[in-house]
């Protein structure tokens, strides 16, 4: 694991979009596309304004979220609608998204279909994750009801996953997906989460399911 530490979070927070659009840019340079998997939540919006300016070919990037809560776009807790509002944008309005939330009742029933949507962009070219104090990322919950699939080595590039913690029924990328992904970079801010992530480092990827891909990523920190 490799530990960036910035002055503020406004330092921290252009730092890492630069360093995201660069690695996309020579993914673009190198194989003609690249894909982007990023997190929801507010915490990474100030990265999202900058890369949506960003001057590189986003017609040939694929754009998708880490996990989804399974609610429509016209819900406030869609991650989706926030990514479309945020990054998809600007010069960035030109980028694929593919999409992780479908017209079902449950996350189940679509599981398929978003999974041979995402295959095509794996290995994923430039992963953004955040962790949560609980030490999950994506919605890989401590104690999730399917957290050791989730984990397994041969899991399926997605799961449905349900957690006290997670509120309404999430679909995610497995472990082995966001370990596969060429650069990884963890977005943390303030004391708390920079202690829950060194606690993570001590535990199991069951108790700590950031723990999945510690070990080839660049934690990005400010307090």
């Amino acid at each position: 694991m490799k530990f960036e530490t910035y002055p503020d979070r406004e330092f921290l927070m252009l730092g890492l979009a630069n360093v995201i659009a660069g690695q996309l840019a020579d993914f673009l340079r190198r194989e003609g596309r690249a894909s982007l998997s990023v997190p929801g939540g507010t915490t990474p919006g100030p990265i999202f304004d900058t890369l949506s300016g960003v001057d590189i070919d986003w017609a040939n990037v694929a754009v998708f979220l880490n996990d989804e809560r399974w609610v429509d776009e016209t819900s406030p807790r869609s991650n989706t609608a926030l990514l479309k509002s945020r990054l998809l944008r600007g010069k960035a309005a030109a980028a694929r998204l593919v999409p992780l939330y479908a017209d079902a009742p449950v996350p189940e029933g679509a599981l398929e279909a978003l999974a041979d949507g995402i295959r095509p962009h794996l290995p994923i070219s430039v992963l953004l994750l955040g962790m949560g104090a609980d030490m999950h990322t994506a919605s890989l919950f401590p104690g999730a009801d399917r957290l050791t699939d989730a984990l397994a080595s041969d899991a399926p590039i997605l799961l449905p996953m349900r957690a006290e913690a997670a509120g309404e029924p999430r679909i995610t990328l497995t472990a082995p997906v966001l370990r596969g992904a060429m650069n990884i970079h963890i977005l943390i801010t303030g004391a708390e989460k920079r202690a829950a992530l060194e606690r993570a480092l001590t535990l199991t990827p069951a108790e700590a399911p950031v723990r999945c891909v510690l070990d080839n990523a660049t934690v990005h920190w400010a307090e």
